[in-house]
């Protein structure tokens, strides 16, 4: 994927359309910062909080009998219902509405499953920062999730191994990648309803990729376009986000497109990233682009990420 944009689906609309949050959780340390996010959008929104943990059996020996499985998975079983009933009683002691299960199966085709059976609006998940050869991939569960979702997966990071959640929540300035695409302009109609829900400053980024055009050695002429381009996209943005009396900031960058979103996310000091999972050059089919998968692994701050 040599472009990036933002993509988010209709789900997320004005008139407080996210009414069922979805936190699934593997009962990793780190989770308080899933929760306090997760219960920030349910705060804003007033939607309900629900927690799924998935007790992993897609690996579980073909013949084993009920006392042997039992057994084995005994240990799973309480782990999850330990991790969402932690989950829940955060939202509970928020007045938030809230729901917990514990199911077996393989962990993202359940987390789909439980997502469409009661019409989940967002889900949040946790990340985990990799560093070397991890960092070639996401873990499986959720680049399938991010893949495969048809609702927007808000990614946060998870650091501290104490589990300790921020001591503030915040999204007072959205950053809104955009390549000028009719899908970057619906997802940023999405992106910027989150925007006025928050009250939130705009930051929309153009990022002219010099890969794949040998831009080193081209033209001023062909930069020149392609900047100008840039310019536009990041201009119609910046004037639907004018309409809703919202503060904008456009930029265009030049160079790799998940490094220079990351360096500008930094620079602005950034609270929320929203992007697509494919870009302008990949077809219709279902795949997690590689500028994509590269911010949400990296990214210090959450990351909304929608086909």
């Amino acid at each position: 994927m040599n472009v990036w944009v933002l993509l988010i689906p209709a789900r997320i609309e004005r008139n407080d359309m996210i009414g069922t949050i979805l936190v699934p959780t593997d009962g990793s340390a780190g989770a308080e910062a899933t929760i306090a996010h997760a219960t920030e959008f349910a705060r804003t929104y007033g939607a309900a909080v629900h927690t799924l943990y998935v007790v992993d059996t897609s690996g579980e020996p073909p013949a084993i009998s009920r006392d042997e499985r039992e057994d084995l998975l005994a240990p799973s079983e309480r782990r999850g219902r330990e991790a969402t009933i932690r989950i829940t009683d955060r939202a509970e002691e928020l007045d938030l509405k809230a729901a917990r299960e514990v199911r077996e199966g393989t962990p993202y085709s359940e987390i789909l499953a439980y997502a469409d059976e009661y019409g989940v609006d967002l889900l949040v998940m946790g990340t985990h920062g990799r560093t070397g050869a991890d960092r070639a991939r996401l873990g499986s569960t959720t680049e399938r999730v991010l893949t495969l979702a048809d609702v927007p997966v808000l990614s946060v990071r998870l650091t501290d191994d104490d589990g300790s959640a921020p001591e503030t929540i915040s999204y007072d300035r959205i950053v809104i990648p955009t390549d000028g695409s009719d899908g970057a302009i619906r997802a940023a109609e999405t992106a910027l309803d989150v925007a006025e829900k928050y009250d939130a400053a705009v930051d929309t980024v153009y990022v002219v990729d010099p890969a794949p055009y040998d831009l080193e050695d081209a033209s001023r002429s062909i930069v020149g376009l392609l900047t100008e381009g840039g310019r536009n996209a990041t201009e119609t943005v910046a004037e639907m986000a004018r309409d809703r009396n919202l503060g904008v900031t456009t930029a265009v960058r030049r160079g790799n497109p998940a490094d220079e979103l990351l360096k500008y996310v930094s620079s602005v000091d950034a609270d929320l990233v929203a992007m697509g999972t494919r870009g302008r050059s990949v077809g219709s089919g279902r795949l997690l682009g590689s500028t994509t998968a590269r911010v949400v692994r990296r990214s210090p701050i959450p990351v909304l990420s929608v086909t």
